[in-house]
């Protein structure tokens, strides 16, 4: 059955992403920001949280962290996972909540699912406009190239075991439509006699499709570089970091 991206996979997502290094990504991100002289820990806003991955470790090293989504389903898991954090339910690109923050993060590509500039300038200017004076915003984006070839044979499958002592399979295949410059993800997934298909579809962004869009957003000054050594990106990197500071006044 074909479902609307990052609903039925809210249920099964944390078993799928069981490896996902969140606490290495915290690690970097809070390092940065501390040699940059962010003071902290203190208020954080997670965009595109999902189901709270990344959201659980800023809490963890001490930040009155909120999480962010579209997807109500994938909120849902994370209002289980983190009980007592707040979290909302907004569009990157039009949100308002009426609070500043001193860190923004949004991490694990979740800017590549915004599909046009101009919906990627307007995520990064609601960004920018819910820092305190000297904030940060840090985020990941998959690159042109990244998109392009984003796995090895084009698809990734496996077993997950679920908290119930069930188990999900998935088998989730991607190509590249160049007429369109987007890379496309069908992912299935089979739980029990119950299966789903879901259809993601990502823009790749490299360092100059984002430099104009940080400038117009209103930042400061930013770094663009790779993990896990801050180091500036190869041409060929599939993946960039990038940490934009809003200014002082």
């Amino acid at each position: 059955m074909q479902r609307q991206p990052f609903t039925a996979l809210a249920a099964v997502y944390d078993a799928i992403m069981a490896d996902v290094e969140y606490d290495h990504w915290a690690d970097f991100v809070l390092s940065f920001a501390r040699d940059g002289g962010l003071v902290g820990p203190g208020r954080a806003l997670d965009l595109a949280c999902g189901t709270g991955g990344f959201t659980r470790e800023l809490r963890a090293a001490g930040w009155d962290v909120t999480g962010l989504d579209f997807s109500e389903a994938m909120l849902a898991e994370a209002r289980t996972r983190l009980p007592g954090v707040p979290f909302v339910q907004g569009d990157l690109r039009t949100f308002e909540l009426g609070e500043r923050f001193g860190l923004v993060t949004c991490v694990f590509d979740s800017l590549n699912n915004l599909l046009t500039p101009g919906d990627l300038g307007a995520a990064l200017a609601r960004a920018r406009a819910h820092l305190s004076p000297g904030g940060l915003l840090a985020f990941d984006v998959n690159t042109r190239l990244g998109v392009r070839e984003l796995w090895e044979g084009d698809a990734i499958e496996g077993l997950a075991p679920l908290p119930d002592g069930g188990e999900v399979h998935y088998h989730w295949s991607h190509h590249y439509d160049a007429d369109a410059d987007v890379g496309v993800v069908q992912a299935f997934c089979r739980v029990d006699d119950q299966e789903f298909v879901e259809t993601h579809r990502e823009r790749g962004y490299d360092p100059a499709d984002l430099e104009p869009l940080l400038g117009a957003a209103g930042f400061a000054r930013w770094e663009i570089v790779e993990y896990p050594d801050y180091a500036p990106p190869e041409p060929d990197a599939p993946r960039v970091w990038v940490f934009a500071w809003a200014g002082e006044a």
